[in-house]
């Protein structure tokens, strides 16, 4: 299942994503940007699972399933470059700013901001095509519901 999908989605012309898939992608990478400093603290995998809840209106239960299925999809995922843009090219822009705000979420729930999250996060923001201002503001409304 996961092996088909990563095909259509790295594949040398990737189609738009259809819902369920742009959702598990989307999730797939807020896993990859959580487990980056090695550790998946559980405060990351709740955040997760309350950003997947709050984005698509889903009850607990199926953002617990959809962090779980994107947990598995991400340890099977290519590298970071490759995936990234993919989804750049499958997932229209206006969503991809607030994929950054939810990027910096996740590296902010566990309370230490890691340098090599920053890192990454930093390059992702770039590979979806979102600017460093625009990553800034995310970042900034990110911290601010971090700070509630």
């Amino acid at each position: 299942m996961f092996a088909d999908f990563l095909n259509r989605l790295i594949g040398p012309d990737p189609d738009r994503l259809d819902d369920p898939d742009a959702r598990l992608a989307l999730a797939a990478l807020l896993v990859r940007i959580a487990r980056t400093d090695g550790a998946y603290a559980r405060e990351e995998a709740a955040r997760i699972s309350r950003i997947l809840a709050a984005r698509y209106a889903l009850s607990p239960d199926q953002a617990l399933e959809l962090r779980s299925r994107a947990e598995t999809l991400e340890a099977q995922a290519p590298d970071t470059v490759r995936f990234t843009r993919a989804i750049k090219d499958a997932v229209p822009y206006e969503h991809r700013e607030g994929v950054v705000e939810a990027l910096w979420e996740v590296v902010l729930a566990d309370g230490v901001r890691d340098d090599e999250e920053d890192g990454l996060l930093r390059l992702v923001a770039s590979l979806l095509g979102v600017n460093d201002r625009d990553s800034a503001l995310a970042r900034q409304r990110a911290e601010a519901k971090h700070a509630d």
